[in-house]
């Protein structure tokens, strides 16, 4: 019985050293640098988002705001009266 287990066992060592084998041939010879797939990367991201590309970093930031809504939201803040704004500003400043 024991005989029986170590043939098993040997059987089963070869056809793992075969598989492994097989799977270290697939390989490549050298695998890419960091740089490289860094610059994959960054090719990969501009091409996903064509309205950016060109663009420097963070030239998007605000990219879907509106003129028109900033102007409608100054004039509410403009409506407020100085006391109010001043002590809005306090109570901020007590949080803080």
């Amino acid at each position: 019985m024991g005989l029986f287990v170590i043939l098993l066992m040997c059987i089963g060592t070869v056809l793992l050293i075969r598989n492994m084998n097989k799977r270290l041939r697939r390989l490549p010879d050298s695998f890419p640098t960091q740089a490289e797939q860094d610059r994959v990367a960054e090719i990969a991201r501009r091409d996903a988002d064509p309205a950016t590309a060109g663009l420097p970093e963070g030239a998007d930031v605000e990219a879907n705001r509106s003129p028109a809504g900033a102007s409608a939201e100054d004039a509410e803040v403009a409506a407020v009266p100085q006391q109010k704004k001043d002590a809005a500003a306090g109570d901020a400043a007590d949080r803080a």
